[in-house]
């Protein structure tokens, strides 16, 4: 009872930290996760070892995979690939379609890129859009937003289900692979509210000069730009099948699909073929002040958070959580609810998706095999339930809803009535899906 009491309490004072007092996550998780150690009884001696191996441990696994991932999403990002893809889906599906082509879009790009850059980058092609179809950007931006966050979510080269996989120890492929599915089906519900819903609500495109100039700029072709994408993807489901299905063969063809289907590898040759993106490749792009530069800061925060996330998992196991879980919980039937309302907690709490997953993966991972969650399978269908519980509920403490609302025209009140109760609505619903998967394959 003692452990599970300060588990609930370092819980609290780390949304506190994060939420009331804006101290960094990194900060907030290492600090707690020494607080806890120490009121839980964990041995001096053991404790700094505990710190020293669930940062570097994470972070050996996942550190670089999350790097080249947002490496390859600032490419994408900024050479006009993520653009040139949205207008050729948005060619497809028609603009009178335009509910479902913005929320695809997001879909899409948000794979490598950050859900706030994805939305920025688009504004300017859906409000021209809308302002010609004589929608609302009230639905339009929360068609696009919803689509975001679907993948940014639940989907990796993402960095949050990165880091959730590996601090887990799930299988990336199959994550990838049953994030993209549960996803997909959320897809058709966050259309239908986008277009039935949150279009009720008119608001008026207010379009600038500077907003009709995006298609004067040259932009790489809409295949060249969906290779990085779907390259490291597609390498690394299909090694994750053929273990599953042959397990560790000897033969060349198997050695060289485990070493080209590795998650880093993977990323490293979708992030070489981002790099053919620009229009005039410079080296000034891979130097300090360039994309690749500014890309590392970001991607540095993300694997700070997420190697202190490790370390509040590995001081969370070394004072014998996992026993008392089991003891104590060893009747309820919570299974794969438990992770998805964690992270659903986290995430309303304190704002930040990313933070909600690294926590939650990391609150769940010394007691995987306690909860149920033994096959490859089954921390898979986990790690996509916390990233269904990420995306609930956003509010005033998630920069995604500033920029749906500043972006849109939306006020906080409207932004409470339209674009909240959508991520609510994505949120549950995978969760979900995630539930009748589960029951029907495990």
């Amino acid at each position: 009872m003692k452990l599970i009491i300060l588990l609930i309490l370092a819980i609290v004072l780390i949304i506190l930290c994060t939420a009331k007092w804006k101290i960094h996550p990194f900060l907030a998780l290492l600090g707690v996760s020494l607080c806890y150690g120490l009121l839980a009884g964990v041995p001096m001696d053991q404790l700094l070892p505990a710190v020293n191996a669930g940062f570097g441990g994470t972070l050996e696994k996942i550190g670089l995979v999350i790097l080249v991932g947002v490496l390859l999403g600032a490419f994408l990002e900024h050479s006009g690939g993520a653009f040139s893809l949205a207008r050729k889906l948005l060619s497809w599906i028609g603009p009178r379609r335009l509910h479902a082509a913005m929320a695809s879009i997001g879909y899409l790009i948000s794979i490598p890129v950050f859900a706030d850059s994805g939305f920025i980058i688009m504004h300017s092609l859906n409000k021209s859009l809308t302002k010609q179809a004589g929608f609302s950007m009230a639905g339009t931006g929360t068609a696009l937003m919803l689509g975001l966050m679907l993948t940014h979510t639940m989907v990796p080269p993402t960095p949050g289900p990165i880091a959730a996989a590996g601090i887990i120890g799930a299988d990336l492929g199959l994550v990838i692979l049953w994030g993209l599915i549960v996803s997909f089906i959320v897809l058709i519900p966050a259309i239908l509210y986008s277009r039935y819903w949150a279009d009720k609500t008119y608001i008026a495109p207010q379009i600038d000069l500077e907003d009709e100039t995006e298609g004067d700029k040259h932009f790489p072709g809409a295949l060249h730009a969906f290779l990085p994408i779907i390259i490291p993807i597609l390498l690394i489901i299909v090694s994750s099948v053929v273990h599953q299905t042959y397990g560790n063969q000897d033969g060349l063809g198997f050695q060289l699909l485990r070493f080209f289907g590795n998650p880093l590898m993977a990323l490293l040759i979708g992030l070489l073929l981002a790099m053919t993106l620009p229009a005039k490749f410079s080296m000034d792009m891979l130097s300090t002040t360039g994309w690749t530069g500014k890309a590392l800061i970001d991607a540095a925060i993300i694997i700070l958070v997420t190697g202190a996330g490790g370390i509040f998992g590995k001081v969370l196991e070394v004072s014998g959580i996992a026993e008392v879980v089991k003891e104590g919980f060893s009747g309820l039937q919570i299974g794969i609810w438990l992770p998805f309302f964690i992270a659903a907690a986290l995430k309303t709490a304190q704002g930040s998706s990313t933070v909600a997953l690294v926590t939650t993966a990391s609150m769940i991972a010394p007691m995987m095999s306690t909860l149920g969650f033994e096959t490859d399978l089954q921390k898979a269908l986990a790690v996509v339930a916390i990233g269904a519980g990420s995306a609930v509920f956003s509010h005033a403490n998630d920069s995604g809803f500033w920029v749906v609302t500043q972006f849109t025209g939306m006020d906080v009140k409207t932004g409470y009535k339209v674009y909240s109760p959508g991520t609510f609505l994505l949120g549950f619903g995978a969760a979900l899906i995630v539930f009748i998967f589960y029951n029907l394959l495990t």
